[in-house]
């Protein structure tokens, strides 16, 4: 796990030293770089060592000097295609390098290299006997990689925040991609904050031409719910034998490290069954497992999680989070965030991390298994939801609208006022944005008012829009996890994971999103993952003999932190921030609205004020951020 940076044109060392001084915390451990000024092209890494640390340093190049990479992330199947190149022919120089692979795996096989990688990765190869630069971001986006194109200037960065430090770099905000951010509560890739910089996209390869300048961005995967309606001539038993197989599988390969490993553990099924399978697979040692506790109730799951690591013996500790705390801590996690995030669980998640790292180098998550696996209460919303719409007309179903929010507020997790309202704002639109307007910090119309000026649904969620359309799968459900998987997951949860981890200079590996995995998953039909109201059926049969019944039966609860509650009791007014073409009323309105529990705008205030913290630098610090939006 590691920070990369670089370019090719104008620019020289110090653009390359000033990229990487804001990429230290993503690899502490030690730092390389690589200058051919004669033709222009400069790669930097930091390096957070984890594998091979004698005989990992980078940038690495191969033996004739014709390849060189810089490489952030972990390739878990690195020693089965180690094997197959070395029976290829090829001779490697490191011990058991994963990085030395993709230099290898590049010069066999070419661009598609990349389908063959199971893995979390962001890289950049240059070929200098072709004249070229080739970058990669895994299947799932799990490892960020942006870049930016302005005139003859290349530049590509493990952050935004690191590609904008090159000096020659001016980037244009974009007020349409500002608005998307309040649709979503992030930016959907390939977009950002500005029209000339880009974040590559999961699943994508990039080819840059020395040469020409040309770009060609390539497309080598997506995730898509296929079903496989023969798998239902197999008994249950059978496919949840198999998926605990593939769970089993994905563990050892994460498990695979030459530092400490430690897992984080909740109260729910992902995290529980990541700790069963690490509990089998574990050759010797007991496993660590971490926990953030909240003195709020409805938030915390520390006591759940302390029977569960009771019950499979691991060395549990738990870091027990007050409300002071987690708000002391706002500013400073929101300020390294490199981009504006909706989610206010970034403060627990960047808590949890820093506090596992006291102990472990990495840390192995159950992340993606509530959406492959249909783990979210939007889901079992779908059916009622249908039917509602199908029978309420809109007149009335404004006057049901203005009604729900005569409720009695609620500032407790996933409260039913909460829920009821977001359930409700969403059936105000048609079926594919359902699930992106319950989650967002703003609905259209609350949008035209912040912007002033009337602004379309068709316009603010095309991603998703798009993306419902291209569905494989015709059913709501099928459709609403690849939702939930195209974006919510890439560009809201795993972003969160990288950056809470990241600034703990701690490695996060993702169990679920193994490839074998998530290929089953695809072929799945919708009913094996939500039966009724029983989400993750087929995980849950894969796992009675090895957890607890009162953890496969608890509600889920989520990992976030009192925020509605924080944002009532913050003193003085609103910050007096704003941005050309927004106006500053509606937050103020907001955050009084909310305070006198009218109303609970909790999402949109804690999008509002990462967007304050992350935008603004000083000019100083990030030549060339501050101007305009267009």
């Amino acid at each position: 796990m590691c920070g990369i940076a670089g370019f090719v044109g104008p620019g020289d060392a110090s653009d390359l030293s000033a990229m990487m001084s804001v990429l230290v915390h993503r690899g502490p451990d030690g730092a390389g770089k690589f200058s051919d000024s004669e033709r222009a092209v400069f790669l930097g890494h930091q390096r957070l060592a984890i594998l091979d640390i004698e005989g990992g340093a980078q940038p690495m190049w191969t033996r004739d000097r014709e390849l060189c990479v810089v490489f952030n992330g972990e390739i878990y199947n690195h020693l089965a295609l180690r094997a197959e190149l070395i029976g290829k022919g090829r001779q490697f120089l490191t011990d058991h390098s994963d990085t030395e692979v993709l230099l290898h795996a590049y010069a066999e096989w070419g661009d598609d290299f990349v389908s063959r990688l199971n893995g979390m990765f962001a890289f950049c190869i240059y070929d200098a006997g072709r004249r070229r630069l080739f970058l990669a971001r895994d299947r799932f986006g799990e490892k960020p990689l942006y870049y930016a194109r302005q005139g003859d200037l290349f530049v590509f960065g493990s952050e935004l925040t690191a590609v904008l430090r090159h000096s020659h770099l001016r980037p244009v905000r974009s007020l349409r991609h500002l608005q998307k951010y309040f649709a979503y509560g992030y930016v959907p890739a390939p977009s950002t904050l500005f029209e000339n910089c880009y974040k590559l996209p999961g699943g994508c390869s990039l080819s840059f031409d020395l040469q020409s300048g040309n770009t060609r961005t390539t497309s080598y995967w997506q995730f898509r719910i296929e079903p496989d309606h023969s798998l239902e001539r197999r008994t249950e038993v059978d496919l949840a034998d198999e998926l605990r197989e593939l769970l089993l599988q994905a563990v050892r390969r994460r498990l695979l490290a030459d530092v400490p490993v430690g897992l984080f553990l909740s109260g729910g099924v992902d995290s529980a069954t990541v700790l069963a399978c690490a509990t089998e697979a574990r050759i010797a040692g007991r496993i660590q497992t971490f926990t953030l506790g909240f003195n709020e109730p409805s938030f915390d799951e520390s006591e759940a999680a302390r029977q569960i690591a009771e019950h499979f013996g691991s060395l549990h500790r738990t870091s027990c989070l007050d409300l002071e705390t987690a708000k002391s801590s706002i500013c400073e996690v929101l300020s390294k965030l490199d981009e504006p995030m909706g989610d206010p669980s970034i403060i627990p998640t960047s808590l949890l991390a820093k506090f596992t790292r006291n102990h472990v180098k990495v840390a192995l998550s159950g992340d993606g298994g509530d959406e492959l696996f249909a783990g979210y209460d939007p889901l079992i919303a779908l059916k009622p939801a249908a039917i509602y719409k199908s029978i309420v007309p809109q007149p009335l179903h404004k006057l049901i609208r203005s009604g729900a929010k005569m409720l009695p507020r609620s500032s407790s997790n996933m409260s039913l006022d909460f829920r009821i309202n977001r359930t409700l704002r969403g059936l105000g639109h048609p079926e594919a944005i359902w699930n992106p307007v319950w989650l967002s910090p703003l609905e259209p119309a609350e949008m035209g008012d912040l912007f002033q000026s009337p602004l379309r649904a068709e316009d603010l969620y095309s991603e998703a829009f798009d993306y419902w359309e291209m569905g494989s799968s015709h059913h709501v459900v099928d459709r609403s996890l690849e939702f939930y998987t195209r974006f919510y997951l890439q560009e809201g949860i795993l972003a969160k994971a990288d950056r809470a981890s990241m600034q703990a200079s701690l490695e996060s590996r993702a169990i679920f999103l193994d490839n074998d995995l998530v290929e089953f998953c695809q072929r799945l039909p919708h009913h094996y993952k939500l039966r009724g109201r029983t989400r993750k059926y087929l995980l849950k049969k894969a796992m009675t003999q090895h957890l607890p019944p009162e953890v496969l039966n608890r509600p889920k609860k989520g990992f976030g932190m009192p925020i509605a509650s924080w944002l009532k009791s913050v003193p003085g007014e609103v910050p007096d921030y704003s941005l050309p073409g927004m106006k500053p009323e509606y937050a103020r309105r907001a955050w009084q609205e909310h305070r006198d529990g009218k109303a609970d705008h909790r999402l949109f205030l804690w999008s509002w004020l990462s967007l304050q913290q992350v935008t603004v630098p000083e000019p100083a610090s990030a030549p060339g951020l501050v101007g305009a939006w267009e």
